[in-house]
């Protein structure tokens, strides 16, 4: 019988990360995914990295270390990252005042530009200057996120790790989680680390453990690649889903959270091209209680065009594919890092803020600190999760 140092359960772009790490600290990993083909946020991600955004000590501190690390993980994993820095465009509404906007964002840890709304038009031809105020202008970094998960786990299985696909449930032995189990096997490890992304909660919760880790279900179109060209990130500079995710923060999922039937949900139009062309175009976020809920994505996909003609009106015709997923988010912090529970061989990586940005790095820091147990950051992400288990 195998008994494998680490299982990380996820192989997004968290649970990729996390077991490249791992594996490059020489630990003998195994990487269990539920999904020969990736259905996930991963997937349909903007793929944005929003280094800029840091509101205090730590998160800026840590989205600088994240676009460091970015600009040179292309070489450090030998595959294509589609490592890129662009213009982010914050779009501001016809109706509001741009000043009052842009200074909204004076506490991050660079400050926008405001254009007016001719100087926006010429930085994206593509806006309607029919529908702006003005915009706001940040640096971004940006990667095709399926890609650098997938070169992440090229370097993983090049270091000897080891990847299954099976829908994976923990395995607990008294007071310690010993592993896995799947529908056919077992597996067993030293220590397990969920980064199921939405899937975190439900998964936790069959072993009798309650975390704020939360999640919506977004809704967006994805494109095949097109002819015209989206030079820069396209998003609103006041965003929904924030007010949506405090709402969800509110209900913590108590009996009275809205079921699929009774869902709010949001719309934030925006949009992205990666490098061959096709284009991410969204988002709706909605929160509902199961994870399985399903939504009318024929709605969803026109209610989409409809808002992100509006802004960048040659987008709303364009062939594509309206898709759902789970994004996960936490009511605490920066992301849920650390032992669950002080239950021995039980670990979390997952509800990330800026995921793109702060995962990579906080997954290198964890694997070094599962050595030396010595990362001050790691100590204080613990303390957090300390505090978001009920």
């Amino acid at each position: 019988m195998t008994i494998y140092d680490w299982i990380v359960i996820g192989a997004g772009i968290t649970g990729a990360s996390l077991a490249y790490e791992l594996s490059q600290q020489d630990f003998k990993v195994l990487l269990l995914e539920k999904d020969l083909d990736p259905d996930n946020a991963t997937v349909y991600s903007y793929g944005g990295l929003a280094y800029w955004s840091g509101t205090d000590e730590l998160t800026r501190f840590l989205g600088q270390e994240g676009i460091e690390l970015h600009r040179h993980l292309s070489e450090e994993l030998a595959a294509d990252t589609e490592f890129r820095e662009l213009d982010l465009v914050l779009t501001i509404d016809r109706q509001d005042d741009p000043e009052i906007i842009a200074q909204k964002y004076d506490r991050f840890a660079l400050t926008p530009e405001l254009l007016s709304v001719q100087d926006a038009c010429i930085l994206e031809p593509l806006l309607n200057p029919n529908a702006i105020s003005g915009v706001l202008k940040l640096p971004h970094g940006h990667i095709q996120a399926q890609k650098t998960t997938d070169a992440y786990l090229q370097a993983f299985q090049l270091n000897g790790g080891k990847i299954i696909y099976e829908q994976a449930a923990l395995l607990r032995q008294g007071e310690t989680v010993i592993g896995v189990k799947t529908e056919s096997n077992s597996y067993y490890a030293d220590n397990t680390v969920v980064c199921a992304g939405g899937l975190s909660r439900s998964l936790l919760q069959q072993v009798g453990i309650e975390v704020s880790n939360y999640f919506t279900h977004a809704q967006l179109i994805m494109t095949p690649p097109v002819d015209l060209e989206l030079g820069t990130v396209v998003m609103p500079a006041v965003q929904q889903r924030f007010i949506l995710e405090a709402e969800a923060r509110k209900a913590e999922f108590s009996d009275n959270y809205p079921d699929a039937d009774s869902t709010k949900l949001i719309l934030d139009p925006g949009a992205v091209q990666f490098i061959n062309g096709s284009l991410c175009m969204g988002q709706i976020s909605a929160i509902a209680e199961n994870p399985q809920a399903k939504f009318n994505l024929t709605v969803a996909e026109a209610q989409i065009r409809e808002q992100v003609g509006k802004v960048l009106p040659l987008l709303e015709d364009l062939p594509g594919k309206c898709h759902s997923c789970l994004v996960a988010f936490n009511d605490r912090g920066i992301a849920l890092v650390g032992n669950l529970a002080n239950i021995p061989g039980l670990y979390l990586f997952s509800g990330f803020t800026s995921t793109l940005v702060f995962a990579p790095v906080l997954a290198r820091r964890f694997a070094h600190w599962t050595k030396s147990k010595e990362d001050k950051i790691i100590e204080q992400l613990q303390l957090t999760l300390n505090q978001a288990i009920h």
